[in-house]
């Protein structure tokens, strides 16, 4: 029986401070104690439901994580300020000097900047394969490998990863899997395929509405507790911390996920399914097209569909260019990063998202000039929207070059 994350979402119930439906917000940075002993026990760990010091925990980040964890299976969860504070805790709390890490060569442009350019002054290097080949990953791994790193589904070529099939490698080699599930929230649950940490960058699909920026790391106690650590925990001696606010507004955002997820994946669906049939390289996993297809289509949990990400390629910069800049100039969107917004967002993300990867490894690993990257929105009429994204297409000229079906 597949997992639903929603429901475990849907049960979570809190009762504010004087009795509201959404639990007050903890607005202060610091806490004060009735006894001197009880902020010891506190500062070591000992006393459950005090706080002390925002830096270390509130009770609204705690709220969120609760949520967090519950929607991934895992026992409890540690927001951070932004997906990047998440995942480089992870990597360095996992990781120190003559340590290795195997990463998927298609991820998220900051975090392959991370292991490219910063990890290796820790003397923390890093192999970037072809996550989609089990026996490419399995021949990198080293006596000192510590983590196999990767995304569900890829940003911004949206590979998808065989979590079930990494995970065997990981426990077969000692290896901490950790996976960023940012693009298939809810679609995909990485715990329930043996994933050992789920990141997510809370920025985009969770949060839904492009003002907050956040992350989160959901494993289990021990983990989240050496995240945790005032001795020598990552999340609490870098600083990432989440604002209360924050954490308030994201939660709230949290109980209508199940509903936009649907609504992205169908338009993706549809949009996909249209730009296809009318001759463009179109990727999207919910494509028979996409070589993975089969594959998200074990791993999914029933009612959310592929997602809400797709790619096509209109052959060159230059008209990605002019094709974008109409679109936003006739309403369909913007030109913009990030995903997840009510709006459709489109980008080159060679020039943008993932221009931190040198142009000869993004020409290696299939990321073109004329790629554009869309977060499709949760447009009511759809088809619409299709028809206007059309007449761009044909204003552009791109319809001049491809053989229509």
């Amino acid at each position: 029986m597949k997992y639903k994350p929603a429901n475990h979402i849907q049960d979570l119930q809190y009762f504010g401070e004087f009795g509201g439906v959404n639990p007050s917000i903890s607005d202060s940075s610091t806490y004060t104690f009735l006894s001197a002993k009880t902020m010891f026990d506190t500062f070591e760990g000992n006393q459950d439901g005090c706080y002390l010091y925002s830096r270390h925990s509130t009770p609204s980040n705690l709220y969120l994580g609760e949520a967090l964890a519950a929607m991934e299976g895992t026992e409890t969860a540690n927001v951070a300020a932004s997906g990047m504070g998440a995942i480089t805790g992870a990597l360095l709390q996992l990781c120190k000097a003559d340590d290795h890490i195997v990463s998927s060569r298609t991820i998220y442009g900051g975090t392959y900047a991370f292991l490219k350019n910063f990890a290796p002054r820790l003397n923390i290097k890093t192999s970037f394969v072809d996550i989609t080949k089990l026996d490419t990953v399995e021949a990198v791994i080293t006596p000192n490998t510590k983590v196999l790193y990767c995304e569900s589904v890829s940003n911004p070529l949206l590979e998808v990863a065989d979590i079930a099939g990494l995970s065997k490698i990981a426990k077969k080699h000692g290896l901490t899997l950790i996976v960023d599930n940012t693009f298939s929230p809810l679609s995909i649950t990485p715990t329930e395929l043996g994933a050992d940490v789920v990141i997510h960058s809370l920025t985009k699909f969770i949060n839904g509405s492009s003002d907050t920026v956040g992350g989160v790391t959901c494993g289990t106690q021990e983990f989240i507790n050496s995240l945790r650590s005032v001795i020598d925990g990552a999340n609490m001696l870098l600083g990432p911390t989440m604002d209360s606010l924050r954490s308030a507004s994201i939660l709230k955002n949290m109980r209508t996920l199940h509903i936009r997820m649907k609504q992205h994946s169908k338009n993706a669906m549809f949009l996909a399914e249209k730009f296809e049939a009318d001759g463009f390289r179109t990727v999207y996993p919910g494509l028979e097209s996409h070589p993975s297809h089969n594959l998200f289509k074990s791993m999914m949990n029933e009612d959310y569909g592929f997602g809400g990400m797709l790619t096509i390629d209109v052959g060159s910069l230059d008209k990605a260019n002019e094709l974008m800049e109409l679109m936003q100039e006739r309403n369909l969107g913007y030109l913009a990063v990030s995903l997840g917004f009510y709006k459709t967002l489109f980008s080159a993300p060679g020039t943008s998202t993932s221009s931190e990867i040198p142009v000869e490894e993004q020409i290696e690993m299939g990321l073109s000039d004329g790629l554009i990257r869309f977060s499709i929105g949760l447009d009511n009429d759809i088809e619409r929207t299709y028809k206007m994204m059309k007449d761009c297409m044909e204003t552009v000229g791109l319809f001049e070059n491809i053989s229509l079906n």
